[in-house]
């Protein structure tokens, strides 16, 4: 579905004004097809832990996207919703804009952080189990966001710990709050896709640059697909390996309400994509791999005018800076989002969204 040329080109200029660079919907187009906010489901993140995209549903992931607009939007004061709350960002591998927007989030809506930023200066370089770690961010913190070179460490950290734990990444496994992010974006772009069953020739095919079996951001985001099957037409997943999926997400494919199948050849299949959603790094378990030339995209790559990219960060090769100042980027937008889906986790999570949104606009 099309949106008129009128509206993209006021929200150009509204983006130019903010300095922003490439795609930027404006979020209040989430806004439009229901106002209100279903408190109900929110409710069910109160004082829990998230720790995979499978535990949201449409309507949870609907509902914080709404949030997440009127917070984009500064339409509510929230400066001191958590002012009596304090954020543990643990971080055991290195990051920048999960560790970076989640502290801002937090600072947003007036709690406090403490942080881990670099494994080496932690009991663990000594030998420390991360259970036992755990156990101390409950004396510490009233949340911790943890983010982890080894798929085992949520379930360690979470052993003795009675506090909400947020996973911020954990080794090939999952990046649940970027996977939020992600289709937070895609909302802002195209609302209609989780509001109303659209016609088949304007539901979205997706390519998917990455290997869900190890690619964390990839098997999230991937997770979060399903749930919009009914204005999905096709996911494609593009592969250098032979099995991109591995044992985790076989079964959830091949259950799938939505046809996914694999290829190799990304730039003969551009034409026909409306969404691209890459990430060329794996991590192996020793180290990072890149992704050939073949999974490159540029400004000379045949993309049709309406496609959107998106991309967790950080780049390297794969997608050039020449598509950075067009309509094709909505990586930035992706990244900046971040902030306010993530205010709207923590809302959730301590149970503020009421002291946060005035009560004719909760249902």
């Amino acid at each position: 579905m099309t949106i008129p040329a009128a509206k993209v080109a006021k929200n150009k200029d509204r983006a130019k004004k903010r300095g922003q660079i490439g795609n930027c919907p404006d979020p209040s187009r989430i806004l439009e097809h229901d106002p209100k906010i279903r408190i109900d489901v929110l409710d069910r993140l109160r004082n829990t832990s998230v720790v995979s995209a499978a535990q949201f549903d449409k309507d949870l992931l609907v509902e914080l996207g709404k949030l997440s607009a009127y917070l984009q939007l500064r339409k509510y004061p929230v400066r001191k919703a958590l002012e009596d709350k304090i954020m543990a960002a643990a971080f055991f591998e290195p990051s920048t804009r999960t560790r970076l927007s989640f502290e801002s989030a937090m600072l947003s809506v007036g709690g406090k952080t403490i942080s881990v930023a670099d494994a080496k200066t932690t009991g663990v370089a000594k030998g420390e189990s991360l259970r036992d770690i755990g156990q101390m961010f409950n004396s510490y913190a009233d949340v911790v966001v943890v983010r982890h070179t080894e798929q085992s460490a949520i379930a360690e950290l979470s052993e003795y710990l009675r506090i909400p734990l947020i996973n911020g990444g954990n080794g090939s496994d999952e990046h649940p709050t970027q996977a939020l992010a992600d289709w937070y974006a895609l909302l802002k772009w195209r609302p209609e896709i989780a509001f109303d069953e659209i016609p088949e020739k304007f539901r979205l095919n997706i390519g998917i640059i990455g290997t869900p079996g190890n690619m964390r951001t990839v098997k999230s985001f991937l997770t979060l697909a399903l749930l919009f099957h009914k204005n999905i037409n096709h996911i494609t997943i593009f592969s250098e390996m032979a099995d991109p999926l591995g044992d985790d997400m076989r079964e959830l494919c091949d259950n799938s309400p939505i046809g996914i199948n694999f290829s190799r050849d990304l730039q003969g299949s551009l034409e026909y994509l409306d969404v691209i959603y890459m990430n060329a790094i794996a991590f192996l378990g020793d180290g990072y791999r890149f992704y050939s030339e073949d999974f490159q995209l540029s400004a000379e790559s045949k993309l049709k005018d309406d496609t959107v990219i998106l991309h967790p960060l950080a780049r390297s090769d794969e997608l050039a800076v020449d598509l950075d100042d067009t309509q094709h980027n909505l990586y930035f937008n992706q990244a900046d989002g971040a902030v306010w889906m993530r205010q709207a986790l923590l809302l959730s999570i301590f149970d503020r969204v009421r002291n946060s949104v005035p009560d004719d606009l909760l249902i």
